[in-house]
């Protein structure tokens, strides 16, 4: 049985560089050309972007919900922010699902087919 100072060794590695940064175990390239993390963090879906309104959890303020896209984290946070201005409110992006402050569900099913996706309504 390996120590768990051995099993860091076996898989081993430069960690970090002051040439690039932090390195990916992995492809050991710096975490900005990382191939193989970009690849996993790619959620899997059917391709339709769907929008619904939620207040669980919210103290009875409504939030828009955005879930289905599969775009990698920083081009979901670009998009994030491009529905919050076309709404003009507030809102974040958690574990690749967009929040948008209020009730603005149309606003962003149209902001998101004039982007090209496949969004429809989800929900009552």
């Amino acid at each position: 049985m390996m120590k768990s100072s051995e099993k860091g060794r076996a898989r081993g590695g430069l960690v970090y560089s002051t040439d690039g940064g932090r390195m990916c175990p992995e492809c050991r390239q710096p975490l900005a050309e990382c191939v193989c993390k970009k690849a996993k963090t790619l959620p899997a879906g059917d391709g339709v972007v769907r929008v619904s309104r939620e207040t669980k959890g919210r103290g009875g303020k409504s939030v828009t919900i955005v879930k289905g896209l599969t775009l990698d984290p920083l081009a979901l946070a670009l998009l994030g922010k491009q529905l919050r201005t076309a709404c003009g409110s507030g809102g974040t992006v958690k574990d690749g699902v967009i929040e948008v402050q209020g009730d603005h569900c149309e606003r962003v099913i149209e902001a998101l087919k004039k982007d090209g996706h496949n969004a429809k309504r989800a929900g009552g």
